[in-house]
């Protein structure tokens, strides 16, 4: 049974940083993406960073390039987003995603979604 279970969410004032961590079991994911994505209150969700697993090659929502960074850990089967000089309006739950099974990076479909994890930014 393949599991992603996301951590590291929490509260943080504005201009602070977070780091979530997104844990996957069940299988490696080995030639696939993985992706975080965020709901904020009263909106849709809405992609925020993707990562190759095999090249390492990233994708990035315009809204949070040169602040959000995704990287991944082979030996630890983790993707983790390092979130940096967060604004009030970062304030959402944030889910991690895996295996694209079609469309691109940011729009397409993913396999395996976690539960999410709240990240809230107070001004």
């Amino acid at each position: 049974q393949v599991q992603l279970v996301e951590s590291g969410g929490g509260l943080v004032q504005a201009g602070g940083s977070l780091r979530l961590s997104c844990a996957a079991s069940g299988r490696t994911f080995s030639g696939d993406r993985m992706a975080w994505f965020r709901r904020a209150p009263g909106k849709e969700r809405e992609f925020v960073a993707a990562i190759k697993w095999s090249a390492g090659r990233t994708y990035y929502a315009d809204s949070v390039k040169n602040q959000f960074t995704i990287s991944r850990d082979r030996a630890k089967n983790t993707v983790d987003l390092q979130m940096d000089s967060l604004k009030p309006e970062d304030t959402a739950v944030y889910y991690c995603a895996a295996a694209l099974l079609y469309g691109n990076a940011a729009s397409g479909r993913y396999e395996y979604w976690g539960q999410g994890t709240q990240v809230t930014v107070s001004s």
